[in-house]
């Protein structure tokens, strides 16, 4: 992707106007060898007064975890899912078999963030998302975002025709499996530059950052045009809609908070952070917002409240090597993993960022850094305790297990069956789980369900349908299969996917 920054502005217009992506010399973000992309390290004195100060513990780094295959030149702008036992990774680089010449998306996974990263089944990373001749994203796929809600992958995206000033647009494609993907809304990019501002930087908008939150889909993303942004068009602006095309019912962060916009060429009047190529997540432990941005000694980690109104804790660093934006190690969802062994007072944070310019001049070696946020004390606010441990399970005091899954109990009477459902199983039951009722029992032999197109469900004692993921939780509980229609399956009420 022709990725016009920070750096000197005299340098930039020079690439803005004589440089795109080749088959071998791609460009990077300007500014990334004097230690910076837009703005300068955060004082602690910049968060909203009374702010507090988080603990951290086991600092951690690794060596390079993934890189393309033969040809590949740079690897940089990563996208981290931690999807149950598997780390799934999506990032910018380039095959000169991959038709058209420019940037791809490339694939692969984990089963540690420190890796090696490989495509499916030990192979070479394929790339998964390319240039799309004659469309705004013609030339360029890079800089992904992926989240997967309700079993479909979305996937945002900067695209671009050339290396034609302001060219950069964000795009959407969707998936059910993370690798065969289709474009969003005919083809045509969900977010354009504002032009509320030109500035000498021409980058225009993309590297975006999604998340879903109680129904919402939130997008974080650099518009060097926005109103807000630097004096060298640095910035992050938000969008949310309940569309994950944001074709509709579209609301725009501003000083005043979100309000509707008729599309997401609204001006961009606040930007949250003095920043480039930055990733957004939301940690359910803290009740807020994390941005990852690159600052002088590593990363960053910017935090908001729910409404991006102040900031609740002051800034965190995640030092390091970097030469190109972080990616946040999230859940599907985009919210932070919560630690398997002390789910409420400790929160993993872990990114991946490129941390050399290789020999075509552009970022690669990507690598992981990490820290925990430690004593957070999440499970002393109830509410919030529901959240944070969704999908953990625990003994019950009936020599059975509780399965917290979006926001309530499910008593499971086989431990084996718990173990397939829950992401993670705790040996001691949680005193702060016996403040709820059990909403519902997964009892040996439950009746399940199953009909063409939606899968396989539990009828539960509530009289809801669950939709089971992990299909041998069917047989591991003893259960029969009945076969019913798509009309039968939806004449129940909907319970929360189990697994």
């Amino acid at each position: 992707m022709r990725r016009v920054l920070g750096g000197t502005l005299a340098a930039v217009v020079a690439v803005a106007a004589l440089a795109g992506c080749t088959a071998t010399v791609p460009p990077q973000a300007e500014g990334s060898g004097r230690g910076m992309i837009g703005g300068a390290q955060p004082e602690t004195s910049a968060a909203t007064p009374g702010a507090v100060q988080l603990t951290t513990d086991s600092p951690r780094t690794s060596g390079v975890v993934a890189a393309g295959g033969p040809g590949a030149p740079y690897n940089y702008g990563p996208t981290l899912m931690a999807d149950g036992t598997t780390n799934r990774m999506w990032w910018c680089s380039q095959y000169p078999g991959s038709p058209p010449p420019g940037d791809d998306i490339l694939y692969a996974e984990s089963a540690s963030l420190d890796g090696p990263f490989t495509g499916p089944g030990g192979t070479v990373p394929p790339a998964v998302l390319s240039g799309d001749p004659g469309q705004f994203d013609g030339a360029h796929a890079c800089d992904p975002s992926v989240i997967r809600v309700n079993g479909t992958y979305y996937q945002y995206y900067t695209g671009a025709a050339g290396d034609h000033a302001l060219g950069n647009s964000i795009g959407l494609a969707t998936s059910p499996d993370g690798m065969t993907w289709q474009r969003a809304n005919g083809g045509r990019p969900i977010v354009d530059p504002a032009h509320d501002l030109h500035r000498e930087n021409l980058y225009g908008a993309g590297q975006p950052a999604a998340v879903y939150l109680d129904g919402w889909f939130y997008l974080m993303f650099t518009d060097t045009t926005g109103l807000a942004a630097g004096w060298n068009g640095a910035g992050q602006f938000v969008l949310r809609s309940r569309d994950p095309a944001f074709a509709s019912g579209v609301e725009a962060l501003g000083e005043a908070g979100f309000a509707p916009a008729a599309s997401t060429a609204v001006p961009r009047t606040k930007s949250l952070v003095d920043a480039f190529s930055a990733d957004l997540m939301w940690i359910d432990a803290l009740n807020a917002w994390a941005i990852a941005h690159e600052t002088a000694d590593g990363t960053t980690i910017t935090f908001w409240d729910r409404d991006f109104t102040r900031t609740p804790y002051q800034p965190l660093l995640i030092p390091g090597a970097w030469r190109e934006g972080p990616g946040l190690v999230r859940r599907p969802d985009g919210h932070a993993p919560v630690s398997a062994q002390d789910p409420c007072g400790r929160v993993p944070l872990d990114v991946l960022r490129a941390t050399v310019t290789g020999e075509a001049g552009a970022p690669t070696d990507l690598r992981r850094f990490g820290l925990d946020i430690v004593g957070v004390n999440a499970c002393a606010d109830p509410q919030r305790a529901l959240t944070v441990l969704d999908g953990f399970a625990m003994p019950s005091p009936l020599r059975t297990m509780d399965l917290v899954v979006d926001g309530q109990v499910v008593r499971v009477d086989r431990r084996s069956v718990a173990q397939q459902l829950a992401g993670h199983v705790l040996d001691t039951r949680l005193d702060v789980l016996n403040q709820y009722p059990v909403a519902a029992r997964l009892e040996s032999g439950t009746r399940a369900l199953r009909a063409t197109g939606l899968g396989v469900g539990f009828l539960l004692d509530d009289g809801r349908l669950y939709p089971v993921r992990p299909p041998d939780a069917v047989t591991a509980n003893g259960s029969s299969i009945e076969d019913v229609t798509p009309d039968q399956w939806r004449a129940y009420p909907a319970g929360p996917p189990l697994g």
